[in-house]
C-alpha cells in the first residue's frame, strides 16, 4: 500500500496491526478496510450477524468509496473548504470513509447503534491525519 499514512502506521512500533488498532477503538466496529488503487485490505470482526459479502465489500472499496470521495472532494474544493470524511448510512450499519494523505482511503463500518462521528478524531489520531 503506497499511502504514506498507512505506511507510517504499519511501520510504527506502537501499532502491530492497524486494523487491530481500529477494532480496539470501539466494540461497535464491524469492518475495517484500507484501499489504495487496486490494493485493498479488508478485515471483518468475527461472528458478525447480517454481514455483507466479502466480494461486495471488495467492490465497494475499489469502486464505490473512491467515486464518493472524488465527487465529494470536487464539490468540497469549490467553496466548502475541502473534504474531511464521509459517513454512509446503510440499513445494517454506518460506514466512515476517510481519504488518506498520500492517496487511498480507510473505511470503518460501525453498528447502527453507535455514533460514527465519535470515531473520527480517534481515527485521525491513529492514522496521523490532520
Amino acid at each position: 500500500m503506497r499511502s504514506s499514512a498507512f505506511r507510517q502506521l504499519r511501520e510504527s512500533p506502537a501499532v502491530a496491526d492497524p486494523a487491530d488498532a481500529i477494532f480496539d477503538l470501539s466494540p461497535a466496529v464491524r469492518y475495517v478496510a484500507f484501499a489504495h488503487g487496486q490494493d485493498v485490505r479488508l478485515r471483518e470482526r468475527p461472528g458478525l450477524s447480517a454481514a455483507s459479502s466479502g466480494e461486495s465489500d471488495r467492490y465497494e472499496e475499489l469502486l464505490v468509496n473512491p467515486a464518493l470521495i472524488t465527487l465529494a472532494r470536487q464539490r468540497g474544493d469549490i467553496d466548502c473548504g475541502g473534504l474531511d470524511y464521509l459517513i454512509v448510512a446503510y440499513g445494517s450499519f454506518f460506514q466512515v470513509v476517510m481519504p488518506l494523505d498520500g492517496g487511498g482511503h480507510v473505511s470503518v463500518a460501525v453498528e447502527r447503534s453507535a455514533a460514527p462521528t465519535e470515531l473520527v478524531d480517534p481515527l485521525r489520531a491513529l492514522l496521523g491525519q490532520p
